[in-house]
């Protein structure tokens, strides 16, 4: 599985995250390490790096800084699927590290 050069923007989450649809991703892979910056909606400017298995799984850890000016951390987990259109959906599965330590799922897809 290769991202890079790919951009993904969520159509889901639940309520504790915050990335929403106006939030846009664009990851870069080299080698088996994949890095994101990201921002829109309530979050700043977020980054991510995470390493991919051989099925495309990216065990991932973010950082962001959001619309309150609360730098947050966490932890994901993100599961590929590949669409008819042989386009990219990740399910993610998240933590956060700081905050309230909640965690929660979302689905993330490529433009």
């Amino acid at each position: 599985m290769d991202y890079n050069g790919k951009t993904f923007v969520p159509i889901q989450n639940t309520p504790n995250g915050e990335t929403s649809g106006e939030t846009v991703f664009k990851y870069t892979q080299i080698g088996n390490i994949v890095t994101s910056e990201y921002a829109g909606g309530k979050i700043k400017q977020g980054h991510l790096i995470g390493i991919v298995d051989e099925a495309g799984t990216i065990d991932m850890r973010y950082h962001q800084v959001n619309s309150e000016g609360k730098l947050m951390t966490g932890k994901c987990l993100s599961v590929p699927e590949i669409l008819e259109n042989g386009k990219i959906r990740l399910h993610e599965t998240w933590e956060w590290t700081s905050g309230d330590l909640s965690s929660g799922q979302s689905i993330i897809e490529e433009r």
